[in-house]
C-alpha cells in the first residue's frame, strides 16, 4: 500500500523519535537512588535537605531549608512505639512548673523528652532558622555566594544549632531550725542531670560519672545542657538531723525546664547591688532601684519589680535567700496573698540630672534599732521594658537580684520624711519631734512649706537682674539665671532641711553635733562632759536653722552636713550682686561645722539632693559641680 505524503512524514517522525530515544538510553544511562541507613546528624561539610514548603497552593512560595533528622509523633499512639519513659521518672513539659514535697534523703526523678520539643523549637533562637525563596523566584543573596545559578548553600545559615535547656529550681520550704541548739543553716537541696539512657534516674547513688550535681545555692538553682536528646534531673534532699532541726516540715521545691531561658533566676555578684538604700527613721526606710531609663522621654506605665525585707535576727528564711518562691513565703515584710503589697508602698519617681525614672518601696512597720536585708524581684509572668535587663525579655516564674543591707535608728529624733513638693529630691530622715508633728506627713509639710517662703525671697532678688538680654548685658557668659534657680534650690534645700542621724551613731568627722543641752524624748540628757567641753559653742548647742529648734523643738542629734560643691556651685552660678560666699576650708570655726566634702568613695559622706547610701561603684545621683554650700546669703539664712 502507498503511502500518502503526510503518512509518510508521519511515519518518518515516529522512527526518527525512536532512534534517539534509543541513542540517549544507550549513551546516558539513568542512575536511580538506592535507599540506605544513614547517620541523621549533619556536619560543617553535609548539605542539607532541601524540601519545598508549599502555602495557599501558591508553587512560587519560599524554600525552606529543612533539618533532614525526623521524629515522629502521631497523637493516637502512645510513646510505647517510639521509646518508653523509665520507670518511676515523672515526664516534665517545656515551661511546665513542677511542684513537689521531698522528705528529707529523698530524690525526685524527671525527664524532658527531646521529642516533646518540635523541630522550630529546638533550634537555637540565636541562629538563622532558614533561607527562603522570594515570591518572584529570586534567591536572597548569600554572603558567600560565589554568583553562579544554582541555589549557593551557605552551611552557617543552614546548619541546625541545638536548643539549649534551661533547669532551674528554687526551694520554697525546707526544715525548720531548731535555733536553741544549733546555729546552722538548713542543708541545701541537689540537683542532678543525666544526658545518658543508661543513667535515667540521676542521684546520690549513682556516683560522679554520667551526672552533673549542682547544689542549691540559698534555694535557688540554674543550669542548661544542650538538648540533642532526652534530659533526665532528679531533685535531691539531704539528710536532716532530727537534732538540730525539725524533720516533721519537709522541704518543699518548684523546678522548671525551659527552652527559652530561666524560668526563674537569681542575681548574686559580689560588689553588685540592684536595690539602693536611701534612708530610714525608727520604723520605716526608703528603698529604691537604680535608674530604670536611659533617657528622660522614656516612659513607664508599670512597676517591674517588688520588694521584701527581712530582720538578720530572724533565722527563719536563711536557705532560700535566692529563691522567690522562699521569699514569698517568708520574708517578713513582703506582697501578701491577696496581691496588695501590706507593709510596702511602691511608686515611680522621676528625678536626677537627666531626669530619670526609678522605682522606690517605703517600708513601714520595722522595728526600731535593727539591721535588715532588702530584695529586689521581678515578679513571675512580668517582663522588664527597663535598662536592667537581666539576660531574657520572657517573661518567667521571678528573678531576684542582689540584696543590699540597711538599719533602722533608735526611737529618737529623726523622723523620715518624702514626698515634698518643692524640694522634691529631699527624702531622707530629719530633726523632729513626735509630740509637734506625730507623722512624717505633717512634718515633710513644715519643711517643705518653710523652703518654698525662702525660695520666694531669693526669687524677688533675682528678678531685679537682667536675665533675658544680650550676652553684653548678661552678668556671666558661661551662667545664666536658670542656673542660679537651680543651684539656690539645691543649697537650699539641702541647708535648710539637714540631714539627721541619731545622737547615739559613733563620732565620724562628718557629723555634727546639735542641740546637745536640751533633753532626748524621754527626758534624758546626753553626757554632762560633751554639755562642759561644747555648750557654750553655738555651732553645738543649736540646730543650724534657728526655726528647728523654735518650733520642731528636736532633742541632740548629729547632722551629715551638706557637701561643699553646693556652695561652690552656688556663689559660680548667681550673679555676684547677691553676694554669695563659702567658707575657708581652713577655718576650723565655719567650714568643718558647716559643710562636708563627698569623696566618692561610696559612703555616703555628705548631703545633697538625691543622695542615698551607695555603694562603692553604683549609679549615684550627681548634680553638675557638686558642692558643700556655706554661703553667707541676702535672705537671713545663718550658717555656723
Amino acid at each position: 500500500m502507498q503511502l500518502s505524503p503526510l503518512q509518510s512524514r508521519l511515519a518518518a517522525s515516529v522512527i526518527a523519535s525512536c532512534l534517539l530515544l534509543v541513542i540517549y538510553l544507550f549513551l546516558f544511562s539513568p542512575q536511580f537512588a538506592l535507599a540506605a541507613e544513614f547517620d541523621p546528624v549533619l556536619t560543617d561539610l553535609d548539605a542539607p535537605e532541601l524540601a519545598y514548603e508549599i502555602q495557599d497552593g501558591n508553587p512560587s512560595e519560599e524554600l525552606d531549608f529543612r533539618s533532614s533528622t525526623y521524629e515522629p509523633e502521631f497523637a493516637l499512639f502512645d510513646r510505647s512505639i517510639i521509646g518508653r519513659v523509665p520507670d518511676n521518672v515523672a515526664t516534665i513539659a517545656n515551661n511546665q512548673v513542677a511542684k513537689s514535697n521531698l522528705a528529707p534523703g529523698v530524690n525526685m526523678a524527671y525527664v524532658f523528652l527531646a521529642s516533646s520539643v518540635s523541630s522550630r523549637e529546638t533550634q537555637d533562637s540565636d541562629q538563622p532558622l532558614e533561607l527562603r525563596r522570594s515570591l518572584n523566584g529570586t534567591q536572597e543573596a548569600a554572603s558567600d555566594s560565589h554568583g553562579d545559578d544554582d541555589i549557593a548553600i551557605d552551611t552557617e545559615l543552614t546548619r541546625r544549632a541545638t536548643k539549649t535547656l534551661w533547669i532551674s529550681a528554687n526551694t520554697c520550704d525546707q526544715p525548720w531550725r531548731l535555733s536553741s541548739l544549733t546555729t546552722m543553716d538548713p542543708p541545701q537541696l541537689t540537683l542532678y542531670v543525666s544526658t545518658s539512657s543508661d543513667n535515667t534516674s540521676p542521684g546520690p547513688l549513682k556516683g560522679t560519672t554520667g551526672q552533673d550535681a549542682i547544689v542549691f545555692t540559698e534555694g535557688a538553682v540554674m543550669y542548661n545542657v544542650s538538648l540533642d536528646r532526652d534530659i533526665y534531673m532528679s531533685v535531691a534532699a539531704p539528710s536532716v538531723s532530727t537534732e538540730y532541726f525539725d524533720t516533721t516540715k519537709e522541704y518543699n521545691f518548684e523546678l522548671v525546664a525551659s527552652t527559652d531561658q530561666y524560668y526563674y533566676s537569681y542575681r548574686n555578684a559580689t560588689g553588685e547591688t540592684d536595690l539602693i538604700w536611701v534612708d530610714s527613721d525608727a520604723t520605716a526606710a526608703l528603698l529604691q532601684t537604680s535608674f530604670l531609663t536611659n533617657t528622660s522621654d522614656q516612659i513607664l506605665t508599670s512597676m517591674p519589680y517588688v520588694a521584701f525585707a527581712h530582720n538578720q535576727n530572724n533565722n527563719v528564711l536563711n536557705g532560700m535567700r535566692n529563691s522567690y518562691c522562699g521569699l514569698s513565703g517568708y520574708a517578713q515584710v513582703r506582697n501578701l496573698a491577696d496581691g496588695s503589697s501590706g507593709m510596702i508602698t511602691m511608686g515611680l519617681k522621676n528625678g536626677g540630672y537627666m531626669n530619670l525614672t526609678r522605682q522606690e518601696f517605703y517600708v513601714t512597720g520595722l522595728n526600731a534599732s535593727s539591721n535588715y536585708t532588702g530584695f529586689l524581684a521581678r515578679p513571675p509572668g512580668t517582663t522588664s521594658n527597663s535598662k536592667r535587663q537581666s539576660g531574657s525579655s520572657s517573661a518567667g516564674g521571678g528573678v531576684v537580684f542582689q540584696p543590699t543591707t540597711f538599719q533602722t535608728k533608735p526611737d529618737g529624733t529623726c523622723t523620715f520624711i518624702f514626698n515634698m513638693t518643692f524640694c522634691d529630691q529631699t527624702q531622707y530622715a530629719v530633726p523632729g519631734n513626735l509630740t509637734n508633728f506625730p507623722n512624717g506627713t505633717v512634718l515633710a509639710e513644715f519643711y517643705d512649706n518653710y523652703t518654698r517662703t525662702m525660695y520666694d525671697n531669693f526669687d524677688k532678688v533675682l528678678q531685679q537682674v537682667p536675665c533675658e538680654t544680650n550676652s553684653v548685658a548678661k552678668y556671666s557668659l558661661a551662667r545664666n539665671c536658670d542656673d542660679c534657680k537651680s543651684a539656690y534650690k539645691n543649697w537650699l534645700c539641702s541647708v535648710a532641711i539637714p540631714r539627721c542621724e541619731d545622737f547615739s551613731q559613733p563620732d565620724r568627722w562628718y557629723l555634727q553635733m546639735r542641740n546637745i543641752a536640751s533633753p532626748f524624748a524621754n527626758g534624758s540628757f546626753v553626757n554632762q562632759s560633751l554639755i562642759d567641753k561644747y555648750g557654750e559653742m553655738l555651732a553645738y548647742n543649736s540646730s543650724r536653722n534657728p526655726i528647728i529648734d523654735d518650733t520642731v523643738q528636736p532633742g541632740p542629734y548629729k547632722e551629715l552636713l551638706p557637701c561643699e560643691d553646693l556652695c561652690y556651685d552656688l556663689v559660680r552660678s548667681c550673679p555676684a550682686s547677691m553676694k554669695f560666699s563659702c567658707p575657708r576650708p581652713r577655718n576650723e570655726f565655719t567650714f568643718h561645722n558647716s559643710y562636708g566634702r563627698d569623696f566618692g568613695s561610696g559612703s555616703l559622706s555628705c548631703n545633697y539632693p538625691g543622695s542615698a547610701h551607695y555603694p562603692a561603684g553604683a549609679d549615684t545621683l550627681t548634680l553638675p559641680g557638686l558642692a558643700l554650700v556655706g554661703a553667707a546669703s541676702i535672705l537671713f539664712m545663718v550658717l555656723l
